[in-house]
């Protein structure tokens, strides 16, 4: 297609600042010469099977897309939106909107005013003008997140809420394809529609990031093993990221001839060619399950955002002829050259839509914001205490138990006492029983049952492909997790250990961990996150195995930790973990001590004192209640948590033994939210308090713990703290000496007690 005539297109020159202005005009200028011109017989120009209704109604979307981009800037100089990023150039994305169905869960670049623009109609959303103004006024009423970030998503168009295309969205988006296969395996009937598929779409940039590269590979790595994964990828190529170009034919050398991912290709500026093609992509797509990688050439036009000055890395020169290449030229150009409307009723049609969006912000404008921080986080961290907690204790049937673990007196709670991995393999294979929608995956959680056999014999128990091995990229599991949440599973993925959690963290902290806050609570990724945990391992370990801080994780708002010392905490805090994925959508935690898996004994060798009964399905232990041993002794409180408990229970037997002086020990188990009623009680009970956290010095949760103490208490309790080192963990025995021991716990308490 031939692009429209340049001539009579302003020009103003390097001081020129306003952009927006230019290409309004531009466009203005452009039909008003196209009045002055011969009428071009219609049907003359391909139209790729486009009808005269369905170009108009595709023009109609670019039109109303461009026209918020201006009036979120229209707004931003009366203080009324606070968000510039637009969809100027990336118009071409509105044939994507029309063509897939609003049942195909999308996850979308943010200039993606076209495609919400066609998406929304077709679901049927009242008003997407006025509900783009509320979020770009960052108005309570805005139905995508309340107010609380520009976004695009809809709960009614199934596109989930992104608050920034850093690549981050792409594992997500490749677990939600992948899932939509599983809930067939499993037998569940799915949100959507079985043939749906997903739509990703990214700019150039993107693809480089290495959450993309990793999606990429998880989508070919399934579809190689003949395993659907029905991906539509769309990359919006611009050729530009913020102010670093993207080299010349990058994209179509790096994917043109990707194993398993058909690649298509098309001109996104020319609507018939976007149409075309798209149309090609979603079929393929759509009928043979697999990946398929959209390559569509757009422009940027307007720069990166409002604040964003083009000339401090491009030329005027450069500016003003991708100008000349404005995707609504190019629709323009094809709706006159097939005479479905002359210059006149386009301008009309454009100046019609302009007004409405003025007006959608006007009133927008109008509408109140968050008012304060109770709704501000009021979708973060839903709790429906009791409902979590009728749900952990909830039995199933007796019958299905015996069927699956094989007799009345093969249940576990029959069974003698038993080590932590044991108990947490049973209260899997109970919690697999109670959910069948529930499934468990990661890097050898299948036949091997993990590194540590946790998950032994659950993949024999569990068929249809309830548990599953991962390839080895913790992106792709935490990814993976999600879609298998949106889908209405509850996901339990395995992290192998603490430190390989920080591959993937953002995958928690800033996507799974944030939908219900960015969504308005319209969206909830349901995940209870397992991960082998902490230090003070025994012939094996290093830095990666014996990884002792988790702050990173504390750091997250919203998430849950768990970590129980013993083996019946930890079946009946799963339970509640589970139940707070169920009921609340809430995203969990579960720090498993790697070196108390199969520990047996507490004070002596052989003793057995750590080994315990399997606890009945109908308990659990609430979110946040504590454990508290020796809870009449007076003299000394000692919190602590996981590995530190034992340690804890030993130092405080000598300290009686040597002294009289008695020691109550609180384990925490949940260590956020923290307790901090009963933390504050128990100091208090004694008057003196000894933190014992094996977390490193700077950032441990003995500092959080410290802040507590100062805010309730003050100093009417003494306290001090054992605590690790500011370093990592070295392997072998010379972990000892940066980690907190039995001895240092028994140093401090003498301390303690002097004063």
């Amino acid at each position: 297609m031939s692009a429209p005539s340049s001539a009579g297109l302003k020009k103003p020159g390097a001081r020129a600042i306003n952009r927006a202005e230019i290409v309004d005009q531009n466009f203005l200028r452009f039909l008003q010469n196209r009045d002055k011109e011969k009428k071009v017989v219609a049907g003359t120009v391909r139209t790729g099977g486009l009808s005269r209704k369905e170009l108009l109604k595709i023009f109609d979307y670019q039109m109303l897309s461009r026209h918020l981009d201006l009036v979120a800037r229209e707004m931003r100089t009366r203080n009324e939106s606070f968000y510039t990023i637009g969809s100027a150039g990336h118009e071409g994305n509105a044939v994507t909107g029309y063509l897939t169905r609003p049942t195909d869960p999308a996850f979308l670049h943010y200039r993606s005013g076209g495609f919400m623009m066609a998406r929304l109609d077709r679901a049927g959303v009242a008003d997407p003008v006025y509900d783009t103004a509320l979020s770009l006024a960052a108005s309570r009423d805005d139905p995508t997140s309340g107010g609380r970030h520009k976004m695009w998503g809809s709960r009614a168009a199934w596109v989930l809420p992104q608050t920034s295309t850093i690549a981050s969205h792409l594992p997500k988006a490749v677990g939600t394809a992948i899932a939509l296969d599983k809930l067939q395996h499993f037998g569940i009937k799915g949100p959507v529609p079985a043939d749906s598929i997903v739509i990703c779409s990214f700019g150039d940039a993107s693809v480089n990031h290495s959450a993309a590269l990793g999606a990429f590979n998880a989508a070919e790595w399934a579809a190689y093993q003949k395993l659907p994964v029905p991906i539509l990828f769309v990359c919006e190529d611009n050729g530009i990221g913020i102010s670093v170009k993207t080299p010349e034919n990058w994209i179509s050398a790096n994917f043109a001839s990707r194993p398993c991912m058909t690649y298509l290709e098309c001109d996104g500026l020319d609507v018939v060619s976007a149409y075309e093609s798209t149309r090609e992509a979603i079929r393929h797509c759509r009928e043979r399950r697999l990946p398929v990688f959209l390559h569509m050439k757009l422009v940027r036009l307007l720069g990166h955002a409002g604040t964003d000055v083009e000339t401090d890395y491009l030329s005027i020169d450069e500016i003003e002829q991708t100008e000349t290449r404005d995707p609504l030229l190019f629709t323009a150009k094809t709706v006159l050259d097939n005479g479905y409307a002359t210059a006149s009723e386009i301008r009309d049609r454009y100046e019609n839509l302009r007004d409405r969006a003025r007006k959608a912000a006007a009133a927008a404008a109008r509408m109140k914001r968050l008012r304060d921080a109770d709704d501000i986080v009021g979708p973060l961290a839903p709790l429906h205490a009791k409902d979590i907690n009728k749900e952990a204790i909830r039995k199933v049937s007796e019958q299905k138990r015996i069927n699956t673990f094989g007799s009345r007196s093969a249940l576990p709670e029959q069974a003698p006492a038993r080590h932590m991995a044991i108990q947490i393999n049973r209260a899997l294979h109970d919690l697999m029983i109670k959910y069948p929608e529930m499934t468990i995956f990661g890097e050898d959680v299948a036949r091997k049952g993990g590194v540590y056999t946790v998950t032994s014999g659950l993949a024999q128990t569990f068929r249809r492909g309830r548990v599953f091995n991962t390839l080895l990229d913790e992106t792709t599991i935490l990814g993976l997790a999600q879609g298998a949440a949106y889908m209405g599973m509850l996901p339990v993925p395995e992290i192998q250990y603490l430190a390989y959690f920080h591959n993937a963290s953002d995958q928690i902290r800033g996507e799974a961990a944030s939908m219900q806050f960015f969504s308005a609570g319209q969206f909830a990724n349901p995940i209870v996150m397992r991960i082998a945990s902490f230090a003070y391992q025994k012939g094996f370990g290093g830095h990666f195995h014996n990884d002792n801080s988790f702050a990173a994780l504390r750091d997250i708002p919203g998430l849950i930790i768990a970590a129980p010392s013993r083996g019946d905490d930890a079946a009946m805090m799963l339970r509640t973990c589970m139940a707070l994925a169920k009921v609340d959508g809430r995203v969990v935690a579960f720090l498993e001590p790697i070196a108390l898996y199969m520990t047996k004994d507490l004070y002596e060798a052989k003793d057995g004192q750590w080994l315990f009964s399997y606890p009945e399905p109908d308990r659990a232990i609430p979110l946040g209640e504590p454990r508290i041993y020796h809870a009449d002794a007076g003299d000394l409180t000692i919190v602590t948590y996981a590995n530190a408990v034992p340690m804890s229970l030993r130092a405080a037997r000598r300290l009686e033994a040597e002294t009289g002086s008695r020691a109550r020990v609180l384990d925490l188990r949940w260590l956020k939210p923290l307790n901090k009623e009963v933390i504050a009680r128990e100091a208090k009970a004694t008057g003196r308090l000894l933190v014992v956290d094996e977390g490193r010095r700077t950032g441990s949760l003995s500092e959080e713990i410290f802040t507590l103490l100062d805010e309730t208490v003050g100093p009417d309790v003494t306290r001090m703290r054992v605590v690790g080192d500011d370093t990592y963990i070295p392997l072998g025995p010379a972990a000892n000496f940066v980690l907190p021991g039995e001895d240092d716990i028994l140093a401090r308490a003498h301390e303690l007690l002097k004063k």
